[in-house]
């Protein structure tokens, strides 16, 4: 029986796992696909110590052999149920169950994409997902956002301080009353329809009139929505489906923890993912330690 199955890969799971051990707990990650989870996709990490001008697969290959060197067990397995069985959990994958005494969930947020050609291809090349990660990429020159819910709004302040001119477009019935800088323009009830570029996004057109923006940068802020919520039942969520837990990460269902970008909160960065998974990992070891077991 393990200690604490993570399930996840991603900085906060890799976080976790990494507390884990050196408490000297028994630790098992499953990771459906690739260690780094989303980080693996973004073309430069410049915002996270100590790891200056990195890319996405660099910190991941890192967070890898890190976990690796200090005895984490890794098995890439998708995990697809949390049972409860005397006290203890079990989590079920396609091929297996594992018997825990704590889970943290860290299975991050699937991010929405627009399903544009040329979209995936001008990923780092000028399409982005994330303002807060790659807006300083973009300093003193023209970009888009293509906006839907609350975050947006606050990514398009956040770039209208870095950039030359922001244009704001979105489709659906939003309070935009904030955006009131000089160099934020607002585009309602519009959509974007084609991503023009071959190695660098040139422009991009949007449906209102077929009309042509030239822009270096689109940001694609549509709310995301957790990877995994059938993972969640009996716990509390959002309308997004993010897990609304207090700072120390513990959820209503006795020995379930969960740790970053799944959750709801402020700011989703491989910082606070880090952080999530120390908390989280912290927790599960003091309930874990505090507990009688057969």
């Amino acid at each position: 029986m393990y200690d604490i199955v993570i399930i996840g890969g991603g900085p906060a799971g890799i976080s976790a796992s990494l507390y884990g051990v050196r408490a000297n707990k028994k630790v098992l990650v499953l990771e459906a696909n690739k260690v780094g989870g989303s980080i693996l996709k973004a073309h430069l990490v410049d915002n996270y110590p100590g790891t200056p001008h990195i890319t996405g697969e660099e910190l991941g290959k890192i967070l890898l052999q890190q976990a690796l060197d200090l005895g984490v067990e890794i098995k890439y397995e998708k995990a697809m149920n949390i049972m409860d069985m005397n006290g203890k959990k079990v989590v079920q994958t396609l091929d297996n169950m594992y018997e825990t005494k704590t889970v943290i969930i860290a299975t991050g947020n699937d991010r929405r994409e627009l399903g544009l050609p040329n979209e995936k291809e001008l990923i780092g090349k000028g399409v982005s997902y994330c303002a807060t990660c790659d807006g300083n990429f973009f300093k003193n020159k023209d970009v888009a956002i293509v906006g839907g819910g609350e975050e947006s709004l606050d990514d398009a302040l956040y770039l209208a301080n870095i950039c030359n001119k922001v244009y704001f477009i979105y489709n659906r019935k939003m309070d935009v009353s904030k955006l009131s800088n000089d160099n934020i323009e607002i585009i309602d009830n519009s959509k974007v329809i084609e991503i023009k570029g071959n190695n660098k996004l040139d422009s991009i057109i949007i449906d209102k009139d077929n009309r042509e923006i030239k822009v270096s940068g689109l940001f694609i802020a549509i709310a995301n929505v957790p990877e995994t919520s059938y993972l969640l039942n009996g716990i509390n969520t959002n309308k997004n489906g993010n897990v609304i837990v207090k700072d120390d990460l513990v959820t209503e269902k006795e020995g379930i923890f969960v740790a970053g970008d799944i959750r709801k909160k402020m700011l989703r960065q491989v910082a606070t993912a880090i952080s999530d998974g120390a908390i989280a990992a912290t927790e599960a070891i003091k309930y874990i330690n505090g507990k009688k077991w057969n």
